[in-house]
C-alpha cells in the first residue's frame, strides 16, 4: 500500500517512558511489533498520542529512528511535524525526511494566530519544502483553530495536501468534508481520529481511521475495517459498541483530567496488558495510580481485554 491510497487502520503509537521519562525503546517495540501483527496498515507517529507536543528534537529523532528501524518498510509511516509556527515545522520536516519517513502530518500554526490566510500559507510553505504528501491535522482542541472545508478542499485540489486527519470531533464538519471530497473526485484521504464514532466516519465515505484507542486494542479496529471492506454493518456496529465501552478508560479515572486520562489512560491499558513496562507520563502531566489504575483495570475486563 502506498500514502496515494492509504486506507485503513493507522494507529497513532503511544510513546513508552521509563521511570526516569527516557524513551524505552524497548517497550516501544515490543508495542509496534503487536501493531503491526494486528493487521494496521499503517502507523501515524509524533501525533498527539505520540507526545510530540512534549518533545524535544532530540526525543523526536530517537522516536523516527527506532521507528523506521523497527518498521523496516514493513508499512508506512507518517510522521508529525507540528510545531508553533512554519520555520519551526520545517526544522521537523528536514528531520523527518532524514529519517525515511512516507508521509508528514502538521496541524495549523498556533500561539501566534493570524486567520486563515495564514493557516493557508502554512500549509503552502509545509508542501513546497518538501516532495513528501502532506496531511492536514485538525484539532482545533489543542489549535485554536478549525480547519474549514472549503479550504481543505482547496488545498487538496491543489495538490498542497494529500488528506486529512480529523480529530475535530465535528461529526457534521467531516461528513460535509467527506461529501465535498467525493463532489471532487475523491482528491484527499480522510481518516477520523474519533474513535466512538468510525462507524458513522466510514458511512460517510471515510478512508480509515487513527483511532488512539487501537494503541490499545488494534485488533478490534482491524477487525471492523475487515467488516466494512465485506459491507457488513452489523459487523461494523458490534465493533464500535464495544470500543465505545472500551474508551471509558479515559472517563473512569478520578482527579485525572486531559492528556493524563487520555494518553494516561491508553498508557495505563498498556502496562497492565503487559505490552508496555510503565505507564509513565511526560512533564508536567501525573501518571494515573493506585484506585485509578484498578478503575482502568475494570473497564478492560468488562470488555474482555484482561
Amino acid at each position: 500500500m502506498t500514502i496515494a491510497n492509504l486506507s485503513g487502520v493507522v494507529p497513532p503509537v503511544i510513546v513508552p517512558l521509563n521511570e526516569d521519562r527516557t524513551f524505552d525503546r524497548a517497550s516501544y517495540e515490543v508495542h509496534v511489533e503487536r501493531l503491526i501483527a494486528s493487521g494496521v496498515h499503517g502507523l501515524f507517529i509524533l501525533g498527539s498520542s505520540g507526545e510530540v507536543a512534549f518533545s524535544t528534537r532530540e526525543r523526536r529523532q530517537e522516536i523516527l529512528e527506532a521507528t523506521m528501524s523497527i518498521v523496516n518498510g514493513r508499512l508506512p509511516v507518517i510522521a508529525g511535524v507540528v510545531d508553533m509556527q512554519t520555520e519551526r515545522v520545517l526544522e521537523h520536516v528536514r528531520d523527518a525526511e532524514a529519517a525515511g519517513v512516507d508521509a508528514l502530518v502538521a496541524t495549523a500554526p498556533f500561539y501566534a494566530l493570524g486567520g486563515m490566510e495564514v493557516v493557508e500559507a502554512h500549509f503552502r510553505a509545509i508542501a513546497a519544502a518538501t516532495d513528501l504528501p502532506l496531511f492536514a491535522y485538525d484539532i482545533p482542541v489543542c489549535v485554536n483553530v478549525k480547519l474549514p472545508v472549503d479550504l481543505l478542499m482547496k488545498l487538496g485540489t491543489e495538490g498542497v495536501i494529500a488528506g486529512v486527519k480529523d480529530s475535530s470531533g465535528d461529526d457534521v464538519s467531516f461528513r460535509w468534508l467527506a461529501q465535498a471530497n467525493e463532489d471532487a473526485g475523491h482528491p484527499l484521504r480522510l481518516f477520523t481520529g474519533h474513535e466512538v464514532v468510525v462507524d458513522g466516519a466510514y458511512l460517510s465515505s471515510a478512508d480509515g481511521s487513527v483511532p488512539g484507542l487501537g494503541n490499545v486494542d488494534p485488533d478490534a479496529y482491524v477487525r471492523q475495517w475487515d467488516a466494512f471492506q465485506r459491507g457488513d454493518w452489523n459487523g461494523v456496529r458490534a465493533e464500535q459498541d464495544r470500543l465505545a465501552r472500551l474508551m471509558h478508560i479515559v472517563t473512569v479515572t478520578s482527579g485525572v483530567s486531559g492528556f493524563g486520562a487520555g494518553i494516561g489512560g491508553f498508557k495505563t491499558a498498556l502496562q497492565l496488558l503487559n505490552v508496555i513496562k510503565t505507564n509513565q507520563m511526560p512533564l508536567p502531566v501525573a501518571r494515573i495510580e493506585g484506585d485509578n489504575v484498578e478503575a482502568v483495570r475494570s473497564v478492560l475486563e468488562s470488555v474482555k481485554l484482561l
